[in-house]
């Protein structure tokens, strides 16, 4: 019989025995070190197979975030550095900067307070390198409610703002005392308000934007050296030139923009600087249809939620390519690259000596570098005459029916030529940044695939937000019918299309796995593509750009091709001649002018390019996504839908590089980290600019073949 005693012992060994079993359950992972194979190395705790606790991450551009981790995410405290010098600590959450922090900037610019999403939200001060200072309410990166900004040089402004704007009720108190308390409407005083000079005298009444329409009482010190300046009034007071706030660009840069006095010579009205011509007279056309194609988007007409948007933006390109035609072509010089080569223009309703008048509300107007983009539009052959006739004619842009994942939307003139695209201030950043080196590398290469860019702009409607938006030239405006459109990045985590197969028609933009064909091509046009592949591609990666893709589009060349994948082809398309095999010499300036038996509409040759009517072999083959078994983007896996293989297809390829906006930031930087440890790093999009070139380049030579 077990005694008492031994009871006892007995149940404080089971405690002990409990206790170590807990421990060991919650007890946390031990640190540890994964290389990847992209290089990077993540050193810290995990909970299964991905980071959970203290770890540091370590890109092999420099980049590192040392801090908490939660299920595979920066969530906690942490700091993430650049290899600029540029830091964040503070708070994260699902791999974002959320919470409480302090960013750093490289120029030594800080600012401290709220964030949400990676963006200043919340209360914070922003101290910027010139000495300036601003704290107070921020949205969504900007100044939006009540705040107090501080210039170096004494001023202070306090009261409301609006989208980074003063706008409101507010004080401006200028450093020698001079004190304007009223309204304010997009950084200028409107409405009720009183201005006071130091000595006490002081004028109330209405303001607006010009000084010649105060309406109000001068009110004289009550000192006799005042009043007898009683008639003169308050013109003789010297009021401060009041301009526009510009919140726009970098830190400090808020700065007075003086509207330029041009003269009325510069005027661009009724869309006829060169003179007027008919809208069939427009020169080098290059985008027509054989038949009746029904054209994607939506005609912007009255009603349309974007309408005055198209006219703003219409009535601004308009006015910024005649006013530049007006001026003689000169050299560029290095300050026509400087990011501060912006030129703010206002267009009231009722119009200026510079502006016409035009029917929709006011509106600013924002022109980026636009002598560098005058020799771009040259250098690519855009007639300034049609690219305003083109775009801002009589006919209506056309929007496409729903955004981009981005976010963006699209415009596309009627002739297809040109399109437009709404983008982020941060896209614009990496283009003006990147301008230089684009400008340089579209010159030397002259069939180089990346976009080509015409113009970068801003619409800033009085009381709206800023909508900022690039032109670029459409690579699908083609002769023929586009059959099927590809977006390839070569990567394949996620990158399939999410329409089911019954609802996939030409219009469909479809992915990596989607892709079931290879492309064999003339061996001239094969080393001119790759040649030129690996020569934008090295541009790319000296930018530090990622998730850039190939957009290819298909045209089947009869009706027998074109319906076997499910299409009937009501255009008369030229018979191919397939006469590239007895080529001489390989040179692509004897290939094609000879391959059709018939011309285009009044005997025209279709153009050809690299990228352009480019003739090729399409051989069907099994979707990647049947043969590597990868998820769909809705859960399980694809079933198997093309059974031929073998079959090929004489087509006309249209292809380039699209996309080229994204630099390796923050978030890039923390989805690869994420992902890099939840699948293959080297099947997702988001990876170290060498690695996604490198990559791309190799996809792009698995999918087009040397015809043998």
């Amino acid at each position: 019989m077990t005694s008492p005693l031994e009871l006892e012992e007995e149940a404080k060994e089971e405690i002990k025995h409990r206790g170590r079993a807990q421990s060991r359950r919650v007890a946390p992972a031990s640190t540890v070190e994964k290389a990847l194979l992209n290089g990077d190395v993540y050193r810290g705790r995990f909970a299964g197979n991905v980071p959970h606790g203290e770890g540091k991450y370590l890109w092999t551009d420099g980049c590192m975030y040392e801090g908490e981790w939660r299920r595979g995410k920066a969530a906690g405290k942490g700091k993430f550095s650049w290899p600029s010098g540029a830091t964040f600590e503070g708070e994260f959450k699902s791999g974002r900067m959320e919470g409480i922090g302090t960013f750093t900037g490289p120029d030594g610019g800080t600012y401290r307070g709220s964030w949400v999403a990676d963006r200043k939200h919340g209360f914070g001060r922003k101290s910027y390198p010139n000495g300036d200072f601003y704290e107070g309410s921020w949205r969504r990166n900007v100044q939006q409610g009540q705040g107090r900004y501080v210039w170096r040089n004494g001023n202070e402004y306090v009261g409301e703002w609006k989208n980074g704007v003063i706008s409101g009720r507010g004080v401006l108190i200028w450093a020698n005392g001079n004190r304007y308390d009223g309204h304010w409407e997009n950084g200028v005083p409107k409405g009720s308000g009183v201005f006071t000079w130091p000595d006490g005298s002081c004028y109330v009444g209405m303001w607006g934007k010009d000084p010649r329409s105060l309406n109000g009482t001068f009110y004289p010190a009550a000192t006799p050296a005042v009043v007898e300046r009683r008639s003169s009034g308050a013109a003789d007071k010297g009021f401060p030139r009041i301009c526009i706030w510009d919140s726009d660009g970098e830190a400090g840069d808020i700065t007075c923009d003086i509207i330029d006095a041009l003269e009325a010579s510069m005027l661009y009205r009724d869309g006829s600087t060169f003179g007027r011509r008919s809208a069939g007279d427009r020169r080098s056309p290059c985008c027509f249809t054989n038949g009746e194609v029904k054209k994607p988007g939506q005609t912007i007409s009255k009603g349309h939620k974007n309408y005055s948007l198209m006219l703003n933006l219409q009535l601004g390109i308009r006015y910024s390519v005649g006013k530049l035609a007006l001026t003689e072509l000169r050299e560029l010089r290095p300050v026509d690259f400087d990011p501060s080569e912006k030129f703010w223009t206002r267009f009231p309703t009722e119009g200026t000596k510079i502006t016409p008048p035009h029917h929709t509300a006011e509106f600013r107007w924002k022109d980026y570098c636009p002598m560098v983009f005058r020799h771009l539009r040259k250098l690519f052959s855009v007639d300034a005459a049609d690219y305003m006739l083109t775009i801002c004619g009589s006919d209506a842009l056309r929007e496409l029916s729903s955004p981009g994942k981005s976010g963006s939307f699209f415009y596309l003139s009627q002739d297809d030529r040109f399109m437009i695209k709404t983008v982020k201030k941060s896209e614009v950043k990496v283009l003006i940044r990147m301008l230089p080196s684009y400008y340089k590398h579209v010159c030397c290469y002259e069939n180089s695939l990346v976009t080509k860019f015409y113009g970068v702009h801003c619409v800033k409607p009085i009381g709206g937000p800023k909508v900022r938006f690039i032109v670029m030239g459409n690579f699908f405006c083609s002769e023929y019918r586009i059959h099927r459109r590809f977006d390839l990045k070569g990567s394949s985590y996620g990158r399939t299309t999410d329409k089911p197969e019954e609802e996939i028609d030409e219009t469909t933009i479809l992915k990596d796995l989607d892709l079931n064909f290879v492309f064999r091509l003339h061996k001239s046009w094969f080393r001119e593509l790759l040649g030129q592949i690996d020569r934008d591609c090295e541009f790319l990666e000296a930018e530090r750009i990622m998730d850039y893709s190939l957009l290819v589009g298909v045209h089947f060349r009869d009706d027998v091709s074109a319906s076997k994948i499910g299409f009937s082809n009501s255009m008369c398309s030229p018979k191919y001649l397939r006469k590239i095999s007895s080529c001489k010499g390989g040179g692509m300036a004897e290939i094609c002018l000879s391959d059709f038996e018939h011309g285009l509409p009044g005997g025209r040759k279709p153009v050809m390019r690299l990228g352009v009517n480019m003739p090729a072999m399409a051989e069907q083959v099994s979707r990647r996504s049947d043969t590597e078994s990868t998820p769909s983007s809705r859960g399980g896996f694809r079933t198997p839908s093309c059974t031929r293989k073998g079959e090929e297809y004489e087509v006309f390829l249209y292809f380039g590089i699209i996309d080229i906006l994204q630099d390796y930031d923050i978030c890039k930087k923390l989805e690869h980290a994420y992902k890099s440890l939840q699948v293959d790093p080297t099947s997702i999009s988001a990876v170290d600019p060498k690695l996604y070139s490198k990559r791309f380049r190799d996809f792009i030579a698995k999918i087009f073949v040397e015809e043998e």
